[in-house]
């Protein structure tokens, strides 16, 4: 199960990093988005420190099991709260955002299944 975990988790820190640099540099596709659910421009660098702390989290994560457990659970918040943004403006092309949801819910059960 650890490798398992290793895989996914370095994956979607990958995923996470990149969008993460994509909001701290403003790329219209990423910040676009963002902009256009109703997110207040003040809050993307914020948003951005949340997915790179993340990334980072998972990554550590293969040392230390809880702090894995605890970065997984905090992707998985970030993004049901992204999913409920995208919904509450009746904005139904979430696909990206549950994709990385279902992603960080199976970092979450191989990171709990191989501590």
């Amino acid at each position: 199960m650890f490798i398992a975990y290793a895989v996914v988790g370095v994956l979607l820190a990958a995923v996470l990093t990149g969008s993460a640099v994509a909001t701290f540099t403003r790329q219209e596709k990423v910040v676009g988005s963002m902009l256009g659910v109703g997110v207040p421009e003040s809050w993307l660098p914020r948003l951005a420190t949340l997915k790179a702390a993340g990334a980072v989290g998972l990554l550590v994560g293969l040392a230390i099991p809880l702090l894995g457990v605890a970065a997984a659970i905090g992707v998985i918040l970030y993004f049901i709260g992204a999913a409920i943004t995208h919904l509450r403006v009746k904005d139904y092309a979430i696909a990206p955002v549950v994709v990385i949801l279902l992603i960080a819910v199976a970092a979450l059960v191989l990171r709990l299944a191989s501590a």
